[in-house]
């Protein structure tokens, strides 16, 4: 019997986490977060975490697994995941992962690319460049050199439009170019679905949650780790703009209308990345459990 991973991608707010815990209770198996902010257990609000009653609901990983000091990276939970899939398989047919950190579910199902390493010169060269234009000096400069790449990762982030620029310069090909170049073996196969939502209500959706978590407390969650707000861990919406509402340059109101507005753009960027896989499984709202079905024919196949 084919040992198969179940993939819940697509753009935040889509309803991953429901369909996800779903599926785990329907093939009694377990959960991969691929959320790369939900791995730090200082962080829940701001990160839409899956409820108490939701993690116990089904067995989870690598959710709380860290802390917002620790430096995460796609390659070491390429490792990671990996290696508690080989455990996992020897008890399920089936394993859930569920996220839309896009580049760490690609780390896991096809590696990651070999990228150049850090180029000291070229890196403080950007490093120059944020200090000396803000944000909007590496978004024009990425968005000269790699249109698609800035398309696809999170331009509010400078430390990754610094890393995708130096990788562009120091290869002097397109970041978007170099990634999805390597192609891993597994002893087992996935599939990947999304939920797809018409874009008016996907942002709805949005809206609505980031006034959930305002009123949830995100302010005294932020307020509790701002003491590492350099950390990369925070540099992410709705930790930054709730920094800038503590340091007084944004009213709440207007904090709230960012964080809205900047997951709104990410979640765009998300669908650009997903929509890359010829592969995935576009499912309209009400009809996610027509999965359980092409699941079970998948792993059924090669019995």
């Amino acid at each position: 019997m084919t040992k198969l991973l179940v993939i819940i991608a697509g753009p935040t707010a889509s309803g991953k986490t429901r369909l996800a815990i779903d599926l785990a209770l329907h093939f009694k198996t377990e959960i991969i977060s691929a959320d790369s902010r939900q791995f730090y257990k200082e962080l829940s609000i701001g990160t839409a975490k899956p409820s108490e009653a939701e993690l116990r609901e089904v067995p989870h990983h690598f959710i709380n697994s860290h802390s917002v000091t620790e430096n995460v990276t796609a390659g070491t939970y390429e490792k990671e995941v990996h290696k508690l899939l080989d455990t996992l398989f020897q008890k399920n047919d089936v394993v859930i992962m569920a996220g839309g950190s896009g580049l760490y579910i690609e780390a896991v199902i096809n590696g990651i690319d070999e990228l150049p390493e850090r180029n000291a010169e070229i890196r403080t060269g950007l490093d120059e460049l944020y200090k000396s234009g803000g944000l909007p000096a590496l978004q024009e400069k990425m968005k000269s050199l790699d249109p698609e790449g800035y398309t696809m990762i999170d331009v509010n982030n400078p430390r990754r439009l610094i890393r995708a620029l130096e990788i562009t310069l120091a290869s002097s090909t397109p970041y978007s170019s170099l990634l999805g170049k390597k192609v891993k073996q597994h002893s087992w196969e996935w599939l990947m679905a999304g939920i797809d939502w018409p874009r008016a209500e996907l942002y709805k959706r949005i809206n609505e949650r980031t006034a959930e978590m305002i009123r949830a407390g995100l302010k005294t969650e932020v307020e509790e780790v701002i003491t590492h707000r350099d950390m990369n861990s925070l540099s992410t919406v709705g930790y930054k703009e709730m920094f800038d509402h503590i340091d007084g340059k944004t009213t709440l109101e207007e904090a709230t209308e960012l964080i809205a507005q900047h997951t709104r753009n990410y979640a765009k960027r998300q669908l650009t990345w997903f929509r890359r896989y010829s592969e995935m499984i576009w499912m309209q709202p009400g009809d996610e459990m027509k999965l359980v079905k092409i699941i079970q024919e998948t792993i059924s196949s090669n019995e």
